[in-house]
């Protein structure tokens, strides 16, 4: 920041009318009170009496939204004829092959859902929603913290090594965190939130990854995925396959397409424990 002096701000307004009338201009502008989130104030009266003039108000929203394009995973299946034709019984062998194929495309997604610079969770968190861990390793201290800054915090992602660092933090305090029930599976969870395991958060060659923690859902205004459904030739929703034709050996192609992207919707859908050490 540059600082003046009052007076040689005043001589600097005299020799350069330009600046003079710059100040002047931003001075005038009249900019309305925002509350600690950077949204408008909304203008409430309440607890009067009679009937006083009440407050105009008007609520905050961005007049030029940030537009997401899907990205797009794809590989090509090739099948040799004779296989689709001789070995299909007693198991599909066309439909096997397709189901490894769309498993390793929803492999990749997910690696992009988390790491893409472009719409990945970890690149896209508020400035406001990153912590620090207070000494390293993941405490439950620094769980709490994440969770102090958001509403129905739904569950944690971290990488396996990241929640064995919080079960040693955990036994070194005495702390026995709970084995709670996700979609059939027992986890363990801290303050009744799941932490979910994900490989494809990475971890740096000095030991050190992060934590996610995430609220979900556009009715919670909170992260959600996107697709494109009714795609030609879909498979599964915001995935394709197309047949490519048979080439002059006799091999079967197949264009297998999965679009996806993710989008943070308010600013504390999304928070991100940074620096978490795991090799201690």
């Amino acid at each position: 920041m540059l600082t003046l002096p009052l007076r040689e701000a005043r001589e600097m307004e005299r020799r350069f009318t330009g600046l003079n009338t710059h100040l002047r201009q931003v001075v005038s502008q009249s900019v309305p009170p925002h509350n600690r989130r950077g949204e408008a104030d909304i203008h409430i009266e309440s607890g009067h009496t009679g009937e006083p003039p009440l407050a105009g108000t008007y609520v905050d929203y961005e007049p030029a939204p940030r537009e997401y394009e899907l990205s797009v995973a794809q590989t090509v299946l090739r099948v040799h004829s004779r296989v689709a034709d001789l070995y299909n019984q007693p198991m599909n062998q066309t439909e096997r092959q397709l189901a490894l194929t769309v498993e390793a495309l929803r492999e990749r997604q997910e690696e992009e859902l988390v790491n893409n610079r472009e719409f990945g969770l970890l690149h896209n968190a508020d400035l406001t929603q990153r912590l620090h861990t207070r000494s390293g390793p993941p405490t439950p201290d620094d769980l709490d913290e994440l969770l102090a800054r958001r509403r129905r915090s739904e569950f944690f992602l971290a990488h396996p090594r990241v929640i064995a660092a919080f079960g040693r933090e955990c036994n070194r305090r005495g702390i026995r965190p709970r084995t709670i029930r996700h979609q059939g599976a027992p986890v363990i969870s801290w303050r009744d939130v799941p932490l979910l395991p994900c490989d494809k958060i990475p971890i740096s060659e000095t030991g050190t990854s992060s934590v996610l923690v995430l609220r979900t859902g556009e009715e919670n205004e909170g992260v959600v995925g996107l697709h494109q459904t009714g795609i030609p030739d879909e498979y599964a929703p915001g995935l394709n396959v197309r047949f490519m034709g048979i080439d002059e050996k006799a091999i079967i192609s197949y264009l297998v397409s999965a679009y996806y992207s993710a989008a943070v919707l308010v600013p504390d859908a999304l928070g991100v424990l940074e620096h978490v050490e795991v090799s201690r």
